[in-house]
């Protein structure tokens, strides 16, 4: 570009010891940054070695850009100069890319072949702006199953070697093997490791996780018995803690298992009845459930269906019946007080409704997966759209694999 058209733009100043970078930001070009992002940015970070006789953008821009990156995009940014590679590494820039990342909500496929039922390194990460991507998780270097998935990270299981879990970060390409929750090897014999419920929590602000395995005890030949065993990994001690509760069989089926949500400090499974949500309090390691509202009518044989949902930082269930997608949020969680916030007619894809399930949902809009089709529902518009289609049968149905996700920058070493 020539001197004489480029945009006309102040460079920063560097007279100020402790520049106000992010304020300056907020006050230029309002997002929500949220009060624990760190106020100052090091002056390391800041260009304060312009050239005069040249002009660049504002530094609200440079960040307001960077922030809104694709992790990929971000990373190759680091390549430009030293100020944006010390920039996208830096503790108070993550958190605030995290933030934002959080609000959009995407869906993962893993892809799974049905002729074999084999899982497949292979993953689709569909955004309802952006549209489908690929990536993989042949980093990890074994054969793996996506068990669970929090922001940005996800827990899988290994196929090969029963008993044996990985955290990772398929948009970083980082990942840890998890020591073993148990000493003695999960056989038909030795059976009581089998996990049920496998959940995942990341806490964005304290960078740690914590991965928990759920199952019931049985002894070889008997059906489970009526104690719930958990363990539960920290990353910040990198070990297992385990405990026993008294807990009857609640039922779950595959999408109650995928579907677990962390919210409030706490893990959540929809039950296989519908009639209430089990909670794991990790601060006090202790079960309890959450009851859905009357108004649902759901457990006495209605024929809607109900799955748990995350929304902007809320618990959620959609119930499905055959012609009406209600979105319920818990409002306030310490006192149960469920809202209906939409109601959606589902007459425009009547003949997909027994086939497909809500898998994640963002402020205004709602990925659902079927058995060949991935669609997003705009709330604002009121409008359907496929974001994405099989064009043949050697996949398991798209619902089987599919899970919420979100990009962050978070890592699990």
């Amino acid at each position: 570009m020539d001197d004489d058209v480029r945009p006309s733009v102040r460079p920063y100043s560097s007279n100020s010891q402790t520049p106000s970078f992010l304020p300056s930001f907020h006050s230029h070009h309002p997002i929500p940054i949220p009060p624990w992002v760190n106020s100052s940015l090091p002056p390391s970070l800041l260009s304060n070695e312009m050239d005069p006789n040249h002009t660049y953008f504002v530094d609200e821009i440079i960040l307001e850009i960077l922030a809104r990156l694709p992790i990929k995009s971000l990373i190759r940014t680091k390549c430009v100069c030293k100020l944006w590679y010390n920039l996208a590494s830096h503790k108070s820039f993550t958190q605030l890319y995290n933030h934002l990342s959080l609000k959009n909500a995407m869906l993962l496929l893993q892809l799974t072949h049905s002729s074999t039922d084999s899982t497949s390194s292979m993953i689709l990460l569909i955004d309802h702006k952006r549209g489908v991507s690929e990536s993989s998780l042949d980093f990890i270097k074994d054969r793996v199953k996506i068990r669970a998935s929090c922001n940005g990270l996800l827990c899988c299981s290994s196929v090969p070697d029963n008993g044996v879990y990985y955290v990772c970060n398929p948009m970083t390409r980082e990942f840890k093997l998890l020591p073993r929750s148990r000493e003695r090897p999960v056989t038909r014999f030795y059976p009581d490791g089998e996990a049920t419920l496998v959940g995942l929590t990341c806490d964005l602000l304290s960078n740690r996780y914590n991965v928990v395995l759920a199952g019931y005890h049985r002894m070889f030949g008997h059906r489970p018995e009526g104690k719930l065993i958990c363990s539960v990994y920290d990353s910040g001690t990198n070990k297992w803690r385990k405990y026993v509760s008294d807990q009857d069989d609640h039922g779950f089926t595959h999408m109650n298992r995928n579907q677990v949500v962390f919210v409030n400090g706490s893990l959540h499974w929809m039950t296989q009845s519908f009639a209430y949500i089990l909670v794991l309090d990790l601060s006090l390691d202790s079960w309890r459930r959450i009851l859905l509202p009357e108004e649902m009518g759901c457990g006495n044989g209605s024929g809607n269906r109900v799955y748990l949902l995350e929304f902007d930082g809320k618990l959620s269930v959609i119930q499905i019946s055959s012609v009406w997608m209600n979105i319920w949020v818990l409002q306030d969680y310490g006192k149960g007080k469920w809202d209906l916030i939409d109601r959606v007619s589902l007459r425009c894809i009547r003949g997909m409704v027994p086939g497909i399930f809500p898998i994640s949902q963002g402020g205004d809009y709602v990925f659902l997966a079927g058995h060949k089709q991935v669609l997003v529902y705009q709330r604002k518009t009121r409008s359907w759209k496929e974001m994405y289609s099989v064009k043949n049968n050697s996949t398991m149905p798209l619902w089987f694999s599919a899970h919420s996700f979100r990009g962050t920058i978070f890592s699990c070493r």
